[in-house]
């Protein structure tokens, strides 16, 4: 945690999230009633003190209300719940596991889907432009945008494992300790003992093998769907984009909807138990 972070924290109480507000927010999105007493009170505090931290800004003439930002900082802080910190290890207080966010203070909420230009150059040197939707997008070092309309349906939309603001959250935590110029690849940095490894280097290649395995089986089922009319996968073919992608659209359903995605990810599931201390009281 950086000097900066613990001297505001310390000073800046945060206002307590009222009763009626939170009781909204928990009828809103199902998946958090799922969630303990405790669990819930803790997420409530985590809640506090992100909307202390964090800066909302309407676009395109977006009020955000109370509500909206209770939302947003509900699901977000979800993934926290019984996190280690950014360097691996056990936090003091449950508020430190924010500096996972702590590289920005800015979240931008458009009223729906941004379109974006887009450049990619080819394996053979041909540039290709296209124009792409975006519900949200978290940018290294930056501030992370978020589309309402998408924000607002997370309730509906567990049911096929979707969530933008857990997506975008969790790039964030992929984006962590990235050296300038290097894309997040999928792989976060892991809880000292992860999986009862006590070596890191051997828990970073048990999580870059057992994902590997995931993305590529996942990306075969998705060629198999497009190109010879196969059954497609319960999970959005996004996540085949790439490792990045992956991760961050197989940890949406694995918060939203544990039951199926235990049934489609079964190899996952320890990984990424392991991984946000699912087992661990917070």
């Amino acid at each position: 945690m950086s000097w900066w972070s613990s001297l505001r924290r310390r000073w800046r109480r945060p206002t307590p999230v009222p009763d009626a507000l939170w009781a909204h927010t928990l009828q809103q999105l199902p998946f958090l009633q799922a969630l303990s007493a405790p669990e819930r009170n803790t997420l409530r505090g985590l809640c506090a003190h992100f909307l202390a931290e964090k800066e909302f800004t309407g676009a395109n003439g977006l009020q955000i209300t109370d509500a909206m930002a209770l939302s947003i900082a509900a699901q977000a802080c979800r993934p926290l719940l019984h996190m280690h910190g950014p360097d691996g290890r056990a936090v003091r207080q449950s508020a430190d596991r924010l500096d996972w966010y702590g590289d920005f203070v800015g979240i931008v909420v458009q009223p729906g889907a941004v379109l974006a230009r887009r450049e990619v150059r080819d394996p053979v040197g041909v540039v290709h432009q296209y124009t792409e939707a975006l519900a949200g997008e978290a940018m290294d070092g930056g501030p992370l945008m978020l589309s309402w309309e998408d924000v607002a349906s997370a309730g509906e939309r567990a049911a096929i494992g979707h969530n933008v603001v857990i997506h975008e959250f969790v790039h964030k935590m992929d984006m962590r300790e990235l050296s300038p110029g290097e894309e997040p690849q999928g792989a976060p940095v892991l809880p000292d003992g992860f999986l009862g490894l006590n070596d890191r280097r051997a828990a970073a290649a048990h999580w870059q093998r057992v994902m590997g395995e995931a993305y590529a089986g996942f990306r075969e089922a998705v060629a198999m769907a497009e190109r010879f009319g196969g059954e497609p996968p319960w999970l959005d073919a996004y996540a085949a984009s790439n490792a990045a992608e992956f991760f961050a659209v197989t940890c949406e359903a694995y918060f939203v909807n544990r039951e199926r995605f235990a049934q489609d990810f079964a190899a996952l599931m320890p990984l990424y138990d392991g991984f946000f201390n699912a087992a661990k009281a917070g």
